[in-house]
């Protein structure tokens, strides 16, 4: 079979992509100061910034955001009258969790099993050497056939919104006829896929107080309110017994029509220990793509080492809702906040606050772009044809482009397919599927300028 000319040059650009993945990946780039030092995310992003120069990007700029990171930013310019298309990544990362947990260090890209794992490497500081890759590969092989802005976001997984408000104050900075953002992933390794639709976020925390101080709970227990047992009464307000979302006024019954996930493939993907049930109803599809999920993702309270037999006065969770496409974020944080107020026991003081949201999205998957990356991805991963399926997660700044810009053709395609584990211990990048999406974005890019001549 013969191979393409941009697949053998992205081969053999392979070694110097994992070169340059453990170096960034290097970079403990957790856009959190209280986790680590903000030092960390500065140097991911002058690394960044360096690379873009080295390629030969114009106009590099390490922009502040209002939320207090820097996301990077370059221009390529490209023949006369080629289209402009924007090229999206991240490079600020998740915490590693229990660093303990890892098989081999977070920060360091260790090859193992035919996968590099380290933290970021398939969400999303591989995304951002894929486009490397591809724009590498059509410079060896005749040019860069359009015009290509590249921006790599500093706080996307904090969802702190410091890009989108950047964006909207400078609202020419972006603007590209078609806008490729790589931070999604295929259904599988080897399936080509795009991502039709994204679930919205907010992001809550909420704190309950019932004492003026802790109390010994032999002395006052049974009587004094206890400000986590408080808590723990007002979370499991909401779900069901079934384990369904149960936000007063918020619809939780819609339903996926397109890509099925089946279940014995979602269970070991998500790796769920056997005879533990899966939660909610519908399809699995229904239940990650279609429909709001809320997950108590912290909770403020003493550690069983050390804890000592106290009533709590205070405690403290913060809840992340998943919004899907059809409904309103900013609609749906009311909502919950309603809920919480409404359902906190025992007349406890509660506060809500609200840390970060971002709005649902769906493609135009019947757009002309999306011909140009079928046909890419036919080459790039041959016998198969590109699929299109949902995703459980957030990317804000999705919904902020397409009203930017309506006319612009937006595609998410990316690393993050199920054996990556992104926000897990042990995540981990497909070296082959690194090679084979960039050989896929750069076909998508030559398609695509050769679509907008006709």
């Amino acid at each position: 079979m013969t191979v393409h000319p941009i697949a053998e040059t992205i081969a053999s650009l392979m070694p110097r992509a994992k070169t340059e993945l453990t170096e960034l990946v290097a970079f403990q780039s957790v856009a959190d100061p209280a986790q680590f030092p903000k030092s960390e995310c500065e140097a991911a992003a002058n690394w960044v910034a360096d690379a873009l120069r080295a390629e030969g990007f114009q106009d590099v700029a390490l922009l502040d955001t209002p939320d207090g990171t820097q996301s990077v930013y370059g221009f390529l310019p490209g023949p006369a009258d080629a289209p402009t298309v924007l090229l999206y990544a991240h490079y600020d990362v998740q915490p590693p969790l229990d660093e303990s947990a890892w098989l081999s260090p977070p920060f360091e890209l260790t090859d193992r099993n035919g996968r590099w794992y380290g933290r970021g490497a398939a969400d999303c500081k591989g995304g951002f050497i894929m486009h490397l890759l591809a724009l590498r590969a059509l410079k060896a092989n005749g040019g860069i056939p359009v015009s290509v802005k590249v921006i790599a976001e500093g706080s996307e997984e904090q969802g702190t919104g410091g890009l989108e408000r950047y964006a909207e104050a400078h609202p020419g900075l972006l603007a590209a006829d078609t806008i490729v953002i790589g931070d999604t992933g295929n259904f599988r390794v080897g399936l080509p896929t795009v991502t039709a639709t994204l679930r919205g976020m907010t992001m809550l925390r909420v704190r309950v107080d019932t004492l003026e101080g802790n109390l010994h709970s032999g002395q006052f227990g049974g009587a004094a309110p206890d400000a986590l047992a408080a808590l723990i009464q007002l979370l499991a307000s909401l779900r069901d017994e079934h384990g369904t979302t149960t936000v007063d006024g918020l619809t939780a019954d819609a339903s996926w029509d397109g890509l099925e996930y089946p279940e014995a493939e979602f269970r070991k993907d998500a790796r769920v220990l056997d005879g533990v049930q899966l939660i909610s109803d519908g399809s699995v599809a229904d239940r990650i793509w279609a429909r709001p999920a809320v997950t108590v993702v912290g909770i403020d309270c003493p550690p069983v080492v050390g804890a000592t037999p106290s009533l709590q006065a205070s405690a403290r969770a913060q809840i992340s809702l998943r919004v899907p496409p059809g409904q309103d974020a900013t609609q749906a944080t009311k909502l919950l906040t309603a809920h919480l107020e409404s359902h906190t026991p025992w007349g406890a003081r509660v506060s809500v606050e609200q840390v970060g949201q971002g709005q649902p999205f769906k493609a135009d998957i019947t757009s002309p772009a999306y011909t140009s990356m079928a046909d890419a991805m036919r080459v790039a991963y041959p016998g198969e044809e590109m699929q299109a399926s949902g995703m459980g997660g957030s990317i804000p700044l999705c919904n902020t482009l397409s009203a930017l810009y309506p006319e612009a053709e937006i595609l998410l395609i990316g690393l993050s397919e199920p054996e990556a584990q992104i926000h897990a211990v042990n995540e981990s990048v497909s070296p082959e599927e690194l090679e084979r999406l960039s050989v896929t974005e750069a076909l998508f890019l030559v398609n695509y300028a050769e679509s907008k001549k006709a």
